[in-house]
This record gives C-alpha cells, structure tokens and sequence, in this order.
C-alpha cells in the first residue's frame, strides 16, 4: 500500500494513474477486509477524469462508482462519499445545465450523506465549497457563499 501510495502522490500522467488505481483494485480484491484500497484506486481515477478532457465522464465516474461499491461493502464511511461526489461531480460537468438536476443532486446526497457520517471529515466542506464557488450567484453559489465552507475545510484540516 504504501508503494502505491507514494506512486499516486508522484503520479503525473494517465497512464501513471491508471497503473497505480490497477495496483490499488487488485490489493483490494486479494485483501478482501480493506476498503482503503478500493478508495485510492477510485481517487486515481478521479484525478484521471479531473486531467483528461477527452475522457469519458460517464464510463469513468462508473468505475469510480462500482469501486465506491466494493469499499463500502466492506465499511461505511465518508471518505468514500467524497468521491462519490466527485464522480457525480464529474458526471454533472459533461452537461451541467441538463444534468445538474441528476448528476448535481446526487453529488449533492453525497456530500450530506457523508456529513452525517463524519460532520468533521474537511474534505466534505472543501468540496462542498468548490460547488458553491462554481455554482453562479443568481442560483445561491459564488465566492461570498463559499467562503465559509473553506474557512471551516481548512480549520478542520487542522
């Protein structure tokens, strides 16, 4: 683990991610009481979706999904709701203005349903704030509106 930990830290290309996340799912399908694998090889497939614009959102946000699965078969937690919400996220960014009622929501449910498992898990607030900072002010979003939550992320990261 602590191998491919470092790899997905120094990990700059597709190709390098998409190595690493294999490494990841396959430690989780041989040790079949950790979920941490299953989370680091979904969190190298969001930073592949986050890089590659030619991806697609949909097919990748799937796998992310079907590894959130697996992890949360074997334990219930926040970290795997944030990235739900990333794929989600990911998902709603093909199309936002047609898929933030579907993507949008469910990126959303993440993020509540994670709070209500950990309300002081940082991550949660961060990535909440960053949809509130792109979501435009005539729909409740802006700078103004997402301050707090990174103000609260950070002093959580604490």
């Amino acid at each position: 683990m602590q191998a491919n930990i470092a790899l997905l830290d120094s990990a700059k290309t597709v190709q390098d991610l998409t190595s690493v996340s294999a490494a990841f799912e396959r430690i989780g399908d041989a040790e079949k009481n950790q979920w941490l694998p299953y989370y680091y090889a979904g969190l190298a497939l969001t930073q592949i979706g986050w890089i590659d614009q030619k991806l697609d959102k949909d097919k990748n946000s799937a796998q992310i999904k079907a590894l959130c699965d697996k992890a949360e078969a074997i334990s219930k937690n926040a970290e795997i709701y944030t990235l739900r919400n990333m794929a989600a996220t990911q998902q709603m960014l093909v199309d936002p203005q047609q898929r933030w009622q579907t993507s949008g929501m469910e990126a959303a449910r993440a993020l509540q349903e994670g709070m209500q498992l950990d309300p002081n898990n940082p991550r949660l607030y961060y990535l909440q704030g960053m949809s509130v900072f792109g979501t435009p002010e005539q729909f409740g979003g802006g700078k103004a509106k997402a301050k707090p939550l990174f103000e609260k992320a950070v002093e959580l990261y604490k």
